[in-house]
């Protein structure tokens, strides 16, 4: 019993010791679209995007809106595609930067569908 709770306590300092997760992780969404981005600090490695549905033509871009207010497109339009699991159908779309890309405290990165309606945007901090 002693060593069962030795055991725990040592996992538990371990797992409270851990890193907290890169400021520029994310997830958002707004209505049927998605947004996941992934990196550590102001650096984003990759930014994933989804959309519920299917259909012909889907497209999808990355924006940035500054602190200030000021957008731009950071991205021009890529294809997405399609993916089906069971009853679940989405089209989906990714960006890779090798080295990542850094982006000011406070840039919300937001993803833009041509076919629907929503842009889920992530807030990059310190």
């Amino acid at each position: 019993m002693r060593k069962m709770i030795y055991t725990l306590t040592a996992a538990g300092l371990v797992f409270a010791a851990a890193p907290a997760p890169a400021h520029a992780d994310a997830k958002a969404s707004d209505g049927k679209v998605g947004l996941s981005v992934r990196g550590k600090g102001l650096r984003v490695d990759d930014v994933g995007a989804y959309m519920e549905g299917h259909g012909t033509g889907v497209r999808a871009r990355l924006i940035t809106y500054t602190p200030k207010g000021y957008r731009s497109e950071l991205t021009g339009w890529k294809d997405a595609t399609p993916q089906s699991a069971a009853l679940t159908k989405l089209s989906t779309v990714g960006w890779k930067w090798k080295g990542g890309r850094v982006f000011p405290h406070g840039t919300r990165l937001c993803v833009e569908f041509n076919t629907v309606q929503g842009e889920p945007c992530a807030v990059i901090h310190r």
